[in-house]
């Protein structure tokens, strides 16, 4: 096994192997399915984008062809998943089988998504699992269509064509660049995860505190 077919594994999937083997058409697949539908919260979105942009750097792929894709399928990928929260995602709050699930919790999720909301959605593009659930609690929640879009094609554009733009540079410009695409793809994993968590506890603890309820102006 090469260094870097070894260096790309990532919990178990051989990264490169499945960049190959998908090529443009499955990595578009696996971004849009990562970043809005349910069923794609175990892919390695990540090391996929990052061992992607690195190929590019050597030559096995376009980053001209490929940074587009992934920016589009990032930016579809979220509107379905708020389109999904929205339309369906509510009614499992307000109906009378839902025990644990309550009015409230809506209530709660859309003061939230109103507040915190455009953080929210930016910052969970660099949290695995959480992008996937993200945009359809967007929609639950009822955040503004316009500031979620804002910040949906922010997201996509610093994740879907920051990490492959990254991983480029590194195959294109670093000799035996090899060595080096786990610890790269691991920093990567690990900066995000924190990042995102202490913001993610941060509000919590906002939230949290007596007193801190949130005024309604007229006209918002």
């Amino acid at each position: 096994m090469t260094p870097l077919v070894a260096s790309a594994g990532v919990l178990g999937i051989d990264v490169r192997s499945l960049v190959q083997t998908a090529g443009y058409v499955g990595i578009t697949a696996i971004v849009f399915a990562e970043s809005g539908v349910l069923l794609g919260f175990f892919l390695p979105g990540d090391s996929l984008l990052f061992t992607a942009g690195f190929l590019c750097g050597t030559g096995v792929l376009n980053i001209a062809v490929l940074a587009p894709l992934c920016f589009v399928a990032a930016a579809a990928g979220d509107s379905v998943g708020y389109a999904f929260g929205r339309r369906y995602g509510r009614r499992v709050f307000t109906r009378p089988s839902a025990k644990r699930l309550r009015p409230e919790h809506l209530e709660r999720a859309e003061h939230f998504f109103q507040d915190q909301g455009g953080r929210a959605v930016l910052l969970a593009r660099f949290l695995p699992w959480v992008r996937t659930l993200t945009p359809v609690a967007a929609g639950v929640g009822s955040m503004p269509y316009r500031r979620f879009v804002a910040m949906n094609l922010v997201g996509a554009a610093l994740w879907g064509v920051g990490l492959p733009v990254s991983g480029y540079f590194l195959g294109a410009s670093v000799p035996n660049a090899d060595r080096y695409i786990l610890p790269a793809v691991l920093v990567i994993i690990v900066v995000s995860a924190v990042a995102s968590s202490r913001q993610v506890i941060r509000g919590a603890r906002s939230g949290a505190q007596p007193g801190t309820q949130r005024t309604e102006t007229p006209g918002e």
